[in-house]
């Protein structure tokens, strides 16, 4: 059946900041602390966003999580009201209520692991949000997430929303940040690439955690029931890089894989269970070598954190690269190349998502994607997929209640939590989400 893959993107919420709460993200690191813009971040998501949309790409909107979390503050033991709550964590547990001000899961490429109807045994889309459990800040997440999942895909005969998997460290999971799907079209069966870390019990003595675990990947495959499973080991080179998840080094779309050579732990293994695992197409791998791309380059330049995408019109695929990648010679010579050879990819565009990008999120990060079917995407929610006038509402939304300056210190502000709620309060209204969408609206 014919198939388009659509994007659901992250909404940045109005707590967007530099905590510097995520070990072995080396821009999220190196930035903590700093100042943020929350409505320049925004926008920057709203306008790449739009971009895609403006290519001919389905695209849809995420809402951003209830930030700060008084709920998880209050069962810590923390009391009075939610003022008070917030007061008291910040006095007496500081790192406790900056993961709770976290406004991290604006990068919806961890907000679930999906299948598309084409390789699920029973013939829907299947969606697992993370459970991110390697992370405290980032597994606070999996619940909302699914509300959120469930808000746009809310018919059963089409879709599955699952919860997420058990948050231990042994099922560690960290979404489609991990998966890579190829295929001969969108809509015909596919080769699901699923990359893991570190095994449930191994020992793991590297400077920085592998966040997915091999057990946990094999779950996600029989749990939605997707043919063409292959499983690969992230290269443990990249991951003391830096390289957190394996879409900083590994992109893919449709019949063509583009990654460094520093990707997977056996490369000529990977390639050859890919080459075993494709129905009707031969892949096409795109590697790009050390030599030509060091692993510091590709990390700070996010070539591979790019969008790849095809776009109706355009004889072969895009990359939608961050402006990062053009500002560093390196990484723009390799683009530069991979539009003047023969290859798949034949366009390169740029779009600014600085705000992110300082964060350790390029274009990538920012969006879940989808592969749909004409009634498949006829069942999704109408009012979360982004038109020129929803982009205009909710541009004028940010501007409204979005600061332009935030330091991780202003995060303890009470004014902060009065004025994320009035602006989520008015973004369940915007993007059609009912009552009682975010854990404030119920209480």
């Amino acid at each position: 059946m014919k198939a388009i893959e659509a994007n659901a993107d992250g909404l940045i919420g109005p707590t967007h900041s530099y905590a510097g709460l995520s070990p072995g993200n080396l821009a999220s690191s190196l930035n903590a602390g700093e100042a943020s813009n929350p409505r320049a971040a925004v926008l920057q998501g709203l306008d790449k966003m739009k971009t895609l949309a403006d290519l001919g790409l389905p695209q849809f909107v995420l809402p951003p999580h209830e930030r700060p979390d008084i709920g998880f503050l209050r069962s810590l033991g923390f009391g009075g009201t939610d003022a008070q709550v917030l007061e008291r964590a910040w006095k007496d547990a500081p790192a406790f209520a900056a993961a709770a001000c976290s406004a991290s899961s604006m990068w919806a490429a961890n907000a679930a692991t999906v299948t598309p109807s084409a390789d699920a045994a029973d013939g829907r889309v299947h969606f697992t949000p993370a459970n991110l459990n390697t992370n405290l800040h980032r597994s606070l997440e999996h619940a909302q997430t699914r509300r959120a999942l469930d808000a746009l895909f809310p018919d059963p005969a089409h879709f599955a929303v699952h919860d997420a998997l058990p948050a231990v460290a042994h099922l560690a999971d960290e979404g489609a940040a991990n998966h890579v799907r190829l295929c001969a079209d969108h809509g015909s069966p596919g080769v699901n690439l699923l990359v893991w870390g570190r095994e449930a019990w191994e020992a793991w003595d590297g400077p920085y955690p592998a966040r997915q675990t091999r057990q946990a990947s094999e779950s996600l495959a029989r749990r939605h029931g997707a043919s063409g499973a292959v499983l690969a080991r992230q290269s443990r080179a990249a991951i003391a890089g830096g390289t957190f998840h394996n879409d900083v080094v590994c992109v893919g779309a449709l019949d063509t894989l583009f990654h460094h050579e520093l990707a997977f732990e056996d490369t000529a293994a990977v390639h050859a269970d890919i080459r075993r695992a494709a129905q009707g197409f031969e892949p096409q791998f795109v590697q790009v070598s050390a030599a030509d791309l060091p692993l510091a380059d590709t990390i700070s330049s996010y070539l591979f954190n790019s969008m790849l995408v095809s776009i109706p019109g355009r004889d072969r695929l895009t990359l939608i690269c961050p402006t990062e990648t053009r500002d560093n010679a390196r990484s723009r010579a390799v683009a530069e190349g991979l539009v003047a050879s023969n290859g798949p990819i034949g366009h390169v565009d740029y779009v600014d998502v600085r705000q992110s990008m300082r964060n350790g999120g390029g274009p990538a990060c920012l969006r879940l994607r989808v592969v749909l079917t004409e009634p498949e995407l006829a069942a999704t929610n109408p009012a979360m997929r982004l038109t020129d006038e929803l982009h205009g509402t909710l541009s004028i939304w940010a501007l409204r209640w979005y600061r332009d300056r935030l330091t991780p210190s202003d995060l303890a502000d009470p004014a902060l939590l009065d004025e994320t709620r009035g602006a989520l309060d008015e973004l369940t209204a915007i993007l059609g989400l009912g009552g009682g969408f975010y854990p404030f609206q119920r209480d």
